[in-house]
């Protein structure tokens, strides 16, 4: 089902960024968070570090209380513009049940990161409202210029002129024009929210997908789930990033990742686009969830564009 997305403020200069940690620890990683602050205010943005950014808590940055505070406190505060994620890993999905939206309806703000933070995303495109899908902070390298079109394209979408993309070809592509919301992040993730309020509804919508350290067999075995649960009835199409370090197992799989994507999904005929840049690598472009695209796929290249 689709519904009209409210569409947070862009940017501007003087506005303040959060940056907190909803999951993973941040052990020895107060240079990159530096760097970070220091990337704002660049652009003549504020930051404004969570209390319990450093905070140590066996796996996580922090006990779930205090992830989830430093999280609350960002989507509360009216003076808040966009909260910037430090890290993914895992931890997000422990307090997504403890937030509470009533003071961010208000005063919506950006919210960005990608892998573990797509529970977060789900969330809030359930909620109604577009966020975005970018790098994090330690994603940040120590010459920006490795990174340039990551930064610059996430710097675009949060001034207010998300990129359109066009697509290296493959010969794996699904030929096809389609137009949806875009919605979707880490398969993994996805694939846990299954089953919970915080699952997407992907009827008539655009799924983007992407992985990293994973089998190819369990990436098949998440993928049925998902087409069992009926993810990809009404689905309108699905642009694949990155599948990174995938790992090896003693027996074979026997295609390719791209092969296997297309074999799980055979039985739809809504256009697959291969090599978006999104995803567990350093070349990571910015994605605005819950806007509506025009997706164009042919085997030759794949075109996404914001209406």
């Amino acid at each position: 089902m689709t519904f009209n997305m409210i569409q947070p403020l862009y940017l501007k200069k003087g506005d303040t960024v959060a940056i907190v940690a909803p999951s993973g620890i941040l052990k020895s990683r107060e240079g990159e968070i530096q760097q970070a602050v220091d990337l704002l205010k660049s652009w003549g943005l504020h930051a404004r570090v969570g209390q319990h950014v450093f905070n140590q808590a066996d796996h996580f940055a922090g006990t779930d209380e205090e992830r989830c505070e430093d999280l609350q406190n960002a989507l509360d505060d009216p003076t808040i513009s966009a909260i910037w994620c430090a890290r993914g890993g895992y931890g997000t999905v422990r307090i997504l049940d403890k937030l509470d939206y009533t003071k961010f309806k208000k005063h919506p703000k950006w919210v960005i990161g990608y892998s573990d933070i797509t529970a977060l995303h789900n969330q809030l495109h359930n909620e109604g409202f577009e966020s975005l899908h970018a790098l994090m902070c330690v994603s940040l390298t120590k010459d920006l210029g490795d990174i340039k079109d990551s930064v610059d394209s996430f710097k675009e979408a949060l001034f207010g002129h998300p990129r359109p993309y066009t697509l290296v070809g493959s010969k794996y592509n699904r030929g096809g024009t389609s137009e949806g919301q875009l919605v979707g992040g880490n398969l993994t993730i996805l694939h846990t929210m299954l089953g919970s309020e915080t699952s997407l509804d992907t009827s008539g919508k655009i799924l983007f997908i992407e992985e990293i350290g994973e089998y190819k067999y369990h990436i098949d075995r998440m993928l049925q789930s998902l087409k069992r649960a009926g993810y990809f009835d009404n689905c309108k199409g699905v642009i694949v990033g990155d599948m990174s370090k995938l790992r090896k197992n003693t027996t074979l799989w026997g295609t390719s990742i791209e092969q296997l994507i297309l074999d799980a999904l055979a039985e739809y005929d809504f256009p697959i686009a291969f090599n978006m840049p999104a995803g567990h690598e350093e070349d990571n472009r910015a994605l605005v969830l819950g806007r509506t695209i025009k997706l164009e796929v042919t085997k030759n290249r794949s075109k996404v564009t914001y209406k």
